[in-house]
């Protein structure tokens, strides 16, 4: 018989009034503050006396929430109403419940969580707590198990609090109660209960690679919860369970992190998983398949143990720079930068730590070696595989001597290189990348030799005496080539020519690409119209977020590529924009506003 956790402790943890009520009922610590009762929203006058009551910053979040939907951080009293209102609208459209919790906004706060296992013979136990404080919008993006903050005494505390709350609902099954922790002035650790949530996470593989029972390192929670569910006892008590070593969980998201985590999408070209000692890969994807915009942007999560702390770390980049996802930008070499973060190396983490102290930022220009083996790569389909015809072979042969063939090279988001190249022999080749305007091939080439793998999966290519080689794909939807070597990934695609023929110093680019994939909802804007730079030209939705393209600079429509409803790839062309003359007015290139676009959750 199928014994599910009670409806009555499934409905008390899924509301957070209630849960939060319930716990602190069982001697729980909870943060001061204040909740709405449903239906009955709090007057203008009754948040300001309660709100001045718990004391700024407050923060707001929707009772039936989850996810970081409809939260609020609140610093002073000339916000309160606007983002009171705001949270009720997002809580409404997200949840179908506008009614409001309001609590103390703990600053730095680390997010620690509990995994808990009840069954229905009255046995209750914790396995130990993760560290999930490394978020972004309020969505974690790294966990650890144990926390590095905890000591044992601490933890055993904790761990007592979770089973406390568990037991005051009756709770039958997995579960995970989560805490707001913060370290005083006087460097003493305090925490307070911020939800239970009636299930497995996301990060539930942690503590499974970390804990023991009977001195075996290892348990199936998924194999607990349904024996627990099957109305079984659990096998273990609490005097059993112990713990080995240390874990690592990173989540492969189909965003771009370094553009404001803007989401992304497209054909799975090439898939490339680690695998070794320490190393779990839980994923939902396959090489062939595609991300849309219609799901959650995790794809995988990527798992390692080690005996300690650095030994998990060290194996997670080298586990993150042998995963590759070719088709679809990842946050994959977001997470190795921000894993070798100081903050992060000396555990000194804060679910602000990513909004306040970003990792190192990517470089701002693609590297010189990556266009050359992109251009080399297209050299070697004019390769012939068998010819008798001279003039077949493309060295560029004639009187003078053989000649250089130029390729035209964009990555999104980038200018255009040049990038020329001389055959020299099967294989051989000079090669020389300029930016625009730089002049001709001349003197700087450098000799290179490239090769691919008869899959035609790989490329090795040596340039400037470096040999590296790259995972190669080819989307003949977008005519976009991608390269991917160490966990990064590139997409390049060769320009028209009459795109080298613009006059760029003369004005600035108007032609407006979509920064994801998506849907379109809303092109504001028509043929023949005047713009004025920052005038939103279209809305893109992905993954429930909506994102407003605005024109970079002063100018006239002059073609509108695409229509509401449409579903785009990212860099596609959404409207092109005739700029002013001399006197045009640009966005200043320092405003991410063309780059990052405004955001709202749906």
């Amino acid at each position: 018989m199928f014994v599910g956790p009670p409806a009555e402790a499934i409905e008390a943890m899924g509301d957070k009034i209630r849960a939060k009520d319930t716990v602190a009922a069982a001697g729980v610590p909870v943060l001061g503050g204040f909740t709405e009762k449903p239906g009955r929203p709090m007057s203008d006058d009754e948040l300001f006396v309660a709100a001045e009551s718990t004391g700024y910053p407050l923060l707001i979040k929707p009772s039936a929430g989850g996810g970081g939907k409809g939260m609020r951080a609140v610093h002073s009293p000339g916000t309160l109403l606007a983002d009171a209102a705001a949270a009720r609208r997002e809580a409404l459209a997200s949840f179908g419940d506008a009614t409001l919790l309001v609590e103390r906004l703990v600053q730095r706060p680390r997010h620690i969580e509990v995994q808990v296992l009840a069954d229905g013979h009255g046995t209750v136990v914790h396995l130990g707590e993760r560290e999930c404080s490394l978020q972004r919008r309020h969505q974690k993006v790294v966990e650890e198990a144990p926390s590095p903050l905890l000591t044992g005494t601490q933890r055993e505390r904790m761990g007592r609090a979770a089973v406390a709350a568990a037991e005051a609902c009756g709770y039958v099954g997995a579960g995970t109660v989560e805490f707001i922790a913060e370290v005083g002035d006087d460097g003493e650790l305090s925490f307070s209960f911020l939800e239970m949530n009636t299930r497995l996470q996301v990060e539930h593989p942690v503590t499974e690679e970390v804990v023991t029972v009977g001195g075996a390192r290892g348990v199936d929670l998924v194999e607990l919860q349904v024996r627990v569910a099957l109305g079984d006892p659990l096998p273990f008590g609490q005097d059993d369970v112990g713990f080995e070593g240390h874990a690592v969980e990173a989540r492969i998201y189909a965003e771009d992190a370094d553009r404001g985590f803007l989401p992304s999408g497209g054909p799975i070209l090439a898939l490339s998983e680690p695998s070794g000692l320490g190393v779990r890969v839980d994923s939902g994807i396959a090489e062939g398949g595609s991300v849309t915009s219609a799901f959650d942007p995790m794809l995988a999560k990527v798992v390692t143990w080690g005996p300690d702390r650095a030994e998990a770390l060290r194996r997670m980049d080298a586990a993150l720079s042998g995963y590759l996802l070719l088709g679809c930008v990842t946050n994959t070499a977001y997470l190795r930068r921000l894993l070798r973060h100081p903050r992060v190396v000396a555990g000194d983490l804060s679910t602000d730590l990513i909004a306040s102290t970003p990792p190192e930022p990517a470089p701002e220009r693609v590297p010189e070696e990556v266009y050359a083996a992109a251009a080399l790569d297209h050299q070697l389909d004019l390769e012939p595989h068998a010819t008798a015809d001279r003039f077949a072979v493309p060295d560029g042969w004639r009187m003078g001597g053989p000649a250089w063939t130029r390729w035209r090279l964009r990555a999104p988001r980038h200018d255009s290189a040049v990038v020329y190249v001389r055959r020299v022999a099967p294989g051989s080749f000079e090669v020389r990348v300029e930016s625009e305007g730089d002049g001709g091939p001349g003197a700087g080439s450098v000799a290179a030799r490239a090769r691919r793998s008869p899959d035609g999966r790989r490329l090795t290519v040596t340039h400037a005496g470096r040999v590296r080689t790259y995972t190669r794909a080819h989307d003949p939807a977008t005519a976009h080539r991608w390269l991917g070597a160490d966990g990064v990934a590139w997409t390049l695609h060769e320009e028209p020519v009459a795109d080298a023929l613009r006059d760029d110093e003369s004005a600035a680019d108007g032609t407006v690409r979509s920064p994801m994939p998506g849907t379109v909802l809303a092109v504001p804007v028509e043929v023949g119209q005047r713009v004025a730079a920052g005038t939103p030209l279209a809305v893109v939705e992905a993954m429930k977020m909506e994102h407003s393209v605005p024109s970079p600079i002063d100018g006239t429509v002059t073609d509108v590529a695409v229509r509401p409803g449409a579903s785009v790839p990212m860099d596609a062309v959404l409207v092109t924009v005739e700029p002013d003359g001399s006197g045009a007015t640009t966005a200043d290139p320092s405003d991410p506003a063309p780059a990052t676009c405004e955001e709202t959750t749906r």
